[in-house]
Order: structure tokens, then C-alpha cells, then sequence
């Protein structure tokens, strides 16, 4: 991949229009294949969005009882879904009659269930008939929804979790259960806040919608085309720049969008002929690129989705969860550099001149009001806002911010010098087109959260969860080491076939009581879930991300993924080091805002500085490359060394320090026996 071995047609990449339109396919694939209306439907539709991204912004600072937020949330997702997603793909583009009758019949279960009251709720153990009509419709529509924005892996597993519900008495031990009537099923999944209305549905109905407004609003305010232009500026002129580029752009898009294949193909739209002229190849300029977007999913202020629930679940605040992220999404982005650093060294990659859009001061003093609506959320839930109020109050300062600059404002200055019509200016405001982004945005999300809320109301019915952590630990033979790796199986295994939230959300109630009950922290176990559930990101057959940046890049989509795995391996072992040890604990900064004052911050220190260590050396060993290029013996050393500073035990930390410090040894003794090469 040097200069001089260079394919010459790699020289002037062109990215065609078929590539981006398969890019924008994997987009599809992962978010929903949405219509694309015209006339009264799209002015329909696009008022029934912003309607409601309006109502959960006022949920967001007035009070709404959760027994009415909750079914309005559902109903708003099922009536848009069925909209907005087509039932096939020759039916796009369009509203059959079905598709009406299924998105009122969603209106129908909401009101039914608000107007019951008390006395719905209280006949759950007993429903009538009206009751399982309603609540039968509502399942079935909850997995069309999901078909229609993930296809049909998540109704198939949904399906099989009510089987398991339903026929449990039918099964061996240690699956068997007493099983359920149809009656008391759709009880608990409709009538109670323990199935559909659970837990999942409250985060998406109160924090995740809010989020992609928010997201949307940096969107439509231009936040993303500053964020890469100051990437560009900043990192360009080294060999290292294009690489470092990709890195700082898919952390700053990632930060706000927390999508991993919208990140990817975001920037890599405009990365890739960069990365092909310093000198990367096809498949790896898409695993780099691939790479970076996973990192969106576990990148501060926003994450995915899961870090949401993660805090619900954990009953703890979201700040905590962003304090408990800072630490392992450092190092993930460490690894990353690292990898590009040895790069530009292992391929002799070039300078590389980037067009700059402009200085990176100049930027920053003209765009730097998007950088305060990203701390802007933190900073309020410092001040004591909760997570909500944050999050609105963040928007309300992108909102406001955008008009610092008539480039960038969500409403139209002539909307203010009332030039022209009134009504068609506000229609095509970038305002109106971000408060409906914001709903559209989250229907594949909530559809997921419904439907794996009956998934957590069959295994908290049942008590599936702690029989299949029995299960796990038995097999392990009690060993916390082997139940952490069956654990991570389970959880990768999961996600190759459902999207990041649900892969979270089925392990969190099915496989994290099994590390719990062998003394793993909750908040350590879940968070070792989480980052495994994005594994998904990058694992066939469903390697959204690789297999978008191999859309652009016209590289091998497998090939791509391996690149990928190249990337991210380093510092997807990192969690096991929370697991393991209570000493790995400090990498999550104990888990709690609380405990940081009276945190051992050497400790701290010395285990974050054991994983950097550790990820440099898994780095160098998988890259084969230190100092120099690695003999087989110098790269193993560096592999079993990042292993054991992986393993947070005094005796595995003298192993792999002893290991890296041989390994770079032997690699400075051969640099400097190398013979001078000729001029």
C-alpha cells in the first residue's frame, strides 16, 4: 500500500452515485426504508411529527402522568410507523388503506387504555374481551412496526419469547415453567407497566426522543458540516492526518448522532478520497472509517440508545452513566490512533495536503457555538437539571445559538422581514425539518424498545432470567473468568442478529444476573453488556457499518469487517477488566458521581494507564508493528502481553509489563543493528 505500489486509478477516487446509494441502503436497512411522499400526505405526515416532537418537548418541562405517557408515545410511533414505513417494498412511496386502519386502530388501543383508568388496570390478572382484543392488536402491531424498521429478526425472537410464555409447561428442564393463558399474557404485556409500557418504552417516551430532536437540531443548524470542515483544519499535513482526520470527525458526528451507520457514511462520503490518496486501501480505509462510527454509539454526551436504558435499569442518573463511559471511550479513540499512527509507518504513507475549508482558529471563531450546544448538556446536569431538562434546555441553546449566523439559523431571516409567503417559509424552515427529523428519527428505535419490552414482561413473568444465569454459571463451573467470556458469547451471538438497543436490552434481563450473582457490580455488569451489544455494529451477518463504509470505498464487504475487527479489538477487550477484578472497577470511575470523591485516584490512574499499556501493545501485536516491523516472536510477545495487562491481577500486570518491555527491547537492539539503506 506504499505510494510507488499504488493502484494509479486510487490517485483521483471518485465516489460514484451507485456507491452512495447502496450506502444509503445499509442506512435503510438499520433505520427503515422510509416513503418519500409529495402533496397533502408528506404536509400531513411532516405536521403529525412535528406535533409530536412538540408534545414531548412540553413532557419534557410539564408534568404527564407515565400511565398516559407512555401509550401516547406507543400510539404517536405505531401511527407514524405505519405511514411512514411501507408494508413492502413495492408498496413504497405510498399509504395503502391498510396502513390508515392499522395507525387508527394505534390511536384506538391508547384511548381505550387512558380512558379504562384505574379499572383497567386493576382487571389485569383477569382482562375481558375488549381487553384482549386491544391487547392482542397491539403486539401484533408493535411487530409489524418492528418488521417494517428491522426487518424481521426482532418479531421473529418477540414471537418466540410469547411461545416460550405460553407453552413453558410443555418444556424440559431446567426451561420448563408453569405457562401462561393467553388472558394473563396480554394482562401483563397491556395492562401493566411491566410489558410493552415497561421500562424500555419509558426511556424512548422520555429521554431517547428528546435526544433526536436535540440531534436533529445540530443537524439542520449545520453542527455536522462544522464538526467535519474542523477535523479537516485541524488534523491535516501528516502523514497521519487523513487517519487522524476520520478519528476526530466520527467522535465529534458520533457525540450528537449516536448512529453508527449514519456516522460512517456521513463521513465517509467526504473522507474516503482523502484516506485513498495517503495511501489506504479499499478495505481498510473502510474498516478505519467503519471503526470511527461504532464509536458514536459509545461516545459522551450521547451514546446509543442503550446508555439510556442503562441508567432506567440501574436506577441511577445519566450523568453517571456518561462519568462511567469517559474512561473506555478514551481508550477505544486511543486505540484508534494508535492503529493510524502505525499505519502511516507500516505502509510509508505520504503528507497529504487537505483542502481546507479554512483555518481551524478562523472556524472556531466564526462556528463555535456548536461545540457549547454539545457541553451544554453536561454542563446543566452538573448545575443539578436531570437528564430531561437537560437535554431540553441543550436544544433550546442550539435552537438560539443557530442564530448567531444567518447560515445557520433554524428559521429563516426573511421569515422576520416577511418576504414572501408566510406559511411556505415556515414549512421549509430547517426548524420544521428538525422537529420532524426528531420524531421520524426515533420510530425505528421505539419500535425496538416496545417490542423488546415484551421480551423483559416474558422474563420477568416467568423468572427466565435467573434460570438462564443458573444455566450460564453451571456451565462455567462457577468461574467468573468463563462466565464472563460465555457472557460476551451469548451477547455478541444475540447481536448479530438484532440491532445495538435490543441486543442490550434481552441480555440485560437474561445474562447479566449470572455475572451479578458472582459479585460483579450491576453497574459493572451491565456496562460490560453494553459495550458487547455494539459489537453488533461490526459482526456479520448483520455488520451494518463495515458493510456501508464498503459501499463507498468499493472494497469487500467481509474484508471490510476484518479491517474493522483490526481497529476495534484492542480496546474491546477492555471490558473484561471491570469484570474481573474489582480493581478494573476504577475504569468506570466507580460507577457513581457520588464515590468520586472519595475515590483512590492513583488507583485509578494505574489501572487506566495497565489497559493503555495493554491496547498499545494489542495494537502493535495485531498490526505487527512497534518500533519497527515485529519478527513472530517480538508480535507474540506484544499479543500475550496485552492480554495480561487485560487480566487486572499484580501477577498478569508484571507478565505483560515484563513482556512489552522484552518485546520493545528486542525491536530497539534490531533498529539499531539494521544496516544504513543506500541513498
Amino acid at each position: 500500500m506504499s505510494e510507488q505500489n499504488k493502484p494509479e486509478e486510487n490517485l483521483e477516487p471518485v465516489i460514484s452515485e451507485e456507491a452512495l446509494r447502496k450506502a444509503e441502503e445499509f442506512i435503510e436497512e438499520e433505520e427503515g426504508a422510509a416513503n418519500k411522499l409529495s402533496g397533502w400526505l408528506a404536509a400531513f405526515v411532516t405536521f403529525t411529527a412535528v406535533a409530536m416532537s412538540t408534545f414531548h418537548l412540553y413532557t419534557a418541562y410539564g408534568i404527564v402522568a407515565t400511565q398516559t405517557l407512555r401509550p401516547i408515545h406507543v400510539a404517536w410511533v405505531l401511527f407514524l410507523g405505519f405511514l411512514v414505513f411501507p408494508v413492502a417494498q413495492r408498496y413504497r412511496h405510498r399509504i395503502m388503506w391498510w396502513d390508515w386502519i392499522l395507525a387508527l386502530l394505534s390511536v384506538a388501543v391508547a384511548v381505550y387504555l387512558i380512558q379504562g383508568g384505574d379499572d383497567f388496570t386493576d382487571r389485569n390478572t383477569s382482562p375481558n374481551s375488549w381487553d384482549i382484543f386491544f391487547g392482542v392488536a397491539l403486539i401484533l402491531m408493535v411487530m409489524e412496526v418492528m418488521r417494517r424498521t428491522n426487518g424481521w429478526i426482532m418479531p421473529v425472537i418477540t414471537s418466540a419469547f410469547i411461545l416460550y410464555a405460553l407453552f413453558g409447561a410443555y418444556l424440559p428442564h431446567p426451561w420448563t415453567h408453569k405457562g401462561y393463558e393467553v388472558g394473563r399474557l396480554i394482562g401483563h404485556m397491556y395492562m401493566t407497566l411491566e410489558g410493552i409500557y415497561g421500562v424500555a418504552v419509558d426511556v424512548s417516551s422520555s429521554l431517547i426522543i428528546l435526544f433526536t430532536i436535540f440531534g436533529a437540531f445540530l443537524q439542520y443548524s449545520g453542527a455536522g458540516k462544522f464538526y467535519i470542515d474542523f477535523s479537516f483544519s485541524a488534523m491535516g499535513g501528516k502523514p497521519t492526518g487523513a487517519g487522524r482526520t476520520v478519528v476526530l470527525a466520527s467522535f465529534l458526528l458520533g457525540g450528537p448522532s449516536g448512529s453508527g451507520v449514519a456516522t460512517t457514511v456521513t463521513l465517509g462520503a467526504v473522507a474516503y478520497p482523502m484516506l485513498s490518496k495517503a495511501g489506504y486501501e479499499k478495505n481498510a480505509a473502510g474498516g478505519l472509517l467503519a471503526a470511527g462510527g461504532l464509536g458514536a454509539i459509545i461516545s459522551p454526551p450521547v451514546l446509543g440508545a442503550a446508555a439510556f436504558l442503562i441508567a432506567e435499569f440501574l436506577k441511577i442518573s445519566y450523568l453517571d452513566v456518561l462519568l462511567m463511559a469517559c474512561i473506555p471511550t478514551i481508550l477505544f479513540y486511543l486505540a484508534l490512533f494508535l492503529m493510524v499512527e502505525i499505519d502511516a509507518r507500516k505502509f510509508h504513507m505520504h503528507e497529504l495536503l487537505i483542502e481546507k475549508v479554512d483555518t481551524v482558529w478562523h472556524l472556531t471563531r466564526q462556528y463555535w457555538y456548536h461545540f457549547l450546544s454539545l457541553i451544554s448538556i453536561v454542563a446543566f446536569m452538573l448545575y443539578g437539571f436531570s437528564p430531561v431538562l437537560s437535554v431540553f434546555w441543550a436544544t433550546v441553546v442550539s435552537f438560539l445559538t443557530s442564530f448567531l449566523r444567518s447560515d445557520t439559523a433554524l428559521i429563516s431571516y426573511d421569515l422576520f422581514r416577511r418576504k414572501g409567503a408566510l406559511l411556505p417559509l415556515i414549512f421549509k424552515s430547517p426548524f420544521i425539518k428538525a422537529m420532524e427529523g426528531g420524531s421520524i428519527g426515533v420510530l425505528n428505535v421505539a419500535a425496538t424498545c416496545a417490542g423488546a419490552g415484551i421480551i423483559v414482561g416474558v422474563v420477568t413473568l416467568t423468572g427466565l432470567g435467573l434460570k438462564f444465569s443458573s444455566i450460564v454459571i453451571d456451565l462455567a463451573g462457577g468461574s467468573l473468568l468463563m462466565t464472563a467470556v460465555y457472557t460476551s458469547l451469548v451477547v455478541w451471538i444475540v447481536g448479530l442478529a438484532v440491532p445495538v438497543t435490543a441486543s442490550y436490552i434481552i441480555c440485560a434481563v437474561i445474562a447479566a444476573p449470572a455475572l451479578i450473582k458472582l459479585g460483579v457490580p450491576d453497574f459493572a455488569a451491565h456496562m460490560f453488556i453494553f459495550y458487547y451489544a455494539v459489537l453488533s455494529e461490526v459482526s456479520p451477518p448483520t455488520a451494518l457499518s463495515p458493510f456501508a463504509a464498503a459501499a463507498i470505498t468499493g472494497g469487500d464487504p467481509y474484508k471490510t469487517t476484518l479491517q474493522c475487527w483490526k481497529y476495534t479489538v484492542p480496546a474491546f477487550l477492555v471490558p473484561f477488566m471491570f469484570v474481573l477484578d474489582p480493581s478494573g472497577q476504577g475504569l468506570l470511575l466507580m460507577g457513581s458521581t457520588k464515590a468520586l470523591a472519595s475515590a483512590n485516584w492513583w488507583s485509578i490512574a494505574e489501572v487506566t494507564l495497565t489497559a493503555a499499556v495493554g491496547i498499545a501493545a494489542l495494537a502493535g501485536g495485531f498490526q505487527g508493528w512497534a518500533l519497527i516491523k515485529t519478527n513472530l516472536l517480538e508480535r507474540w510477545m506484544l499479543i500475550i502481553a496485552g492480554f495480561a495487562l487485560v487480566y487486572p491481577t499484580s501477577a498478569a500486570d508484571m507478565i505483560g509489563f515484563g513482556f512489552v518491555l522484552a518485546a520493545l527491547g528486542l525491536q530497539f537492539l534490531r533498529r539499531n543493528s539494521a544496516p544504513v539503506a543506500p541513498a
